[in-house]
């Protein structure tokens, strides 16, 4: 398995997904998934989903900084981890963040088992 082929492919989709059609994203979660979004935790595919509905900007652009990644364990998991900025509309100054994956093998394909989002004001 090709752990950062995956991973660049993956993170590509995710925050392009994210920035055109973040109601996209629900698929890529599971009912084991669980998201850490500044630190409140939501556990399941649709409450995840609506948790990233429901933040509080519409229009957004992801910049990426870095991808690191390793595979996880002997059931083909990948771990990746992802930094950059985000620009939401209308505002001047980009914030940067970091963000943590850790994809499960499943039908052919990957799902996110966790995400781990924080806003880094460093």
């Amino acid at each position: 398995m090709d752990v950062e082929g995956v991973a660049k492919q993956f993170v590509e989709y995710y925050y392009n997904t994210f920035d055109t059609n973040r109601a996209g994203l629900a698929s890529l979660y599971q009912d084991a998934s669980m998201l850490t979004f500044e630190g409140t935790k939501t556990q399941g595919a649709a409450p995840i989903a609506a948790k990233l509905a429901g933040l509080p900007f519409q229009q957004c652009h992801h910049s990426i900084s870095t991808i690191d990644c390793q595979p996880s364990g002997p059931s083909g998991g990948i771990l990746v981890f992802v930094s950059g900025t985000l620009q939401l509309a209308g505002e001047q100054h980009a914030l940067k963040f970091s963000q943590m994956f850790h994809l499960m093998p499943n039908q052919g394909g990957f799902y996110v088992l966790n995400d781990i989002f924080r806003l880094n004001y460093a």
